[in-house]
């Protein structure tokens, strides 16, 4: 077995360094989000005779895993823009996320489901952002916006606390709603892709 250079040890240190910088950035702004916020966005989940899921970028990717989440319990979730989706309506909740509130696809979405009669609930950290405005259900994400380079809130790039703490709390709702229904893994697995 070969030795480490230097510059693998430097390397290695630094990565131990970012992983716990990245850490301590996520469990302080996941400890800020808000508990009554998170359990009415469940109970809007819980009501919605479908669920629409939209986001643009790494925000909207992280809204395809919690969709795949809801989905294993058996609610009927579409992702915006697929081409399957179908028109949204009155008893269907539109589930998106935006650190800045300000996505024009994803504020679009908003607006059409609003004058569709559907329910929308927003993740963002503007809760003054014309999506914020068009919440019915809001939990607010204290995560820099991604253009928000110098406040010194993150040391992370570009949105990453933001997206980071959206995956742990899509996952802490999805984890509540599953101990609810007290239906064992094994079943919610027989719902998972069998086409991979």
């Amino acid at each position: 077995m070969s030795k480490a250079s230097p510059v693998q040890d430097e390397t290695a240190e630094a990565l131990t360094s970012r992983i716990s910088l990245i850490q301590g950035e996520v469990a302080a702004a996941a400890a800020r989000v808000s508990s009554p916020e998170l359990a009415a966005l469940s109970g809007e989940l819980s009501g919605a005779r479908r669920v629409f899921v939209a986001g643009a970028g790494r925000s909207g990717l992280v809204l395809r895993m919690a969709a795949m989440r809801l989905m294993h319990l058996g609610l009927t979730v579409h992702v915006v823009g697929d081409t399957t989706t179908p028109a949204i309506g009155a008893d269907d909740l539109l589930l998106v996320a935006s650190g800045s509130g300000t996505t024009s696809g994803v504020v679009r979405a908003g607006e059409t489901a609003v004058e569709a009669g559907a329910r929308v609930a927003v993740f963002t950290a503007n809760p003054g952002s014309p999506l914020g405005m068009l919440a019915h259900t809001l939990v607010v994400l204290p995560a820099p916006q991604k253009t928000d380079h110098g406040s010194g809130t993150s040391q992370q790039y570009s949105g990453s606390l933001f997206e980071q703490v959206l995956f742990l709390a899509a996952e802490s709702v999805f984890q509540v709603l599953w101990e609810k229904t007290q239906v064992p893994a094994e079943e919610l697995w027989t719902r998972h892709a069998n086409l991979e």
